[in-house]
């Protein structure tokens, strides 16, 4: 499998967002995900 682009504190803090009520697109967008 192939290794996470992003470290453990990246995805803390985009979870974290998405929990706060954040719209997922603009998560995505930001964080660089497809």
């Amino acid at each position: 499998m192939k290794a996470s682009k992003f470290t453990e504190a990246q995805k803390a803090f985009i979870l974290k967002q998405g929990e706060e009520g954040t719209p997922v697109a603009k998560i995505c967008r930001k964080a660089g995900i497809s």
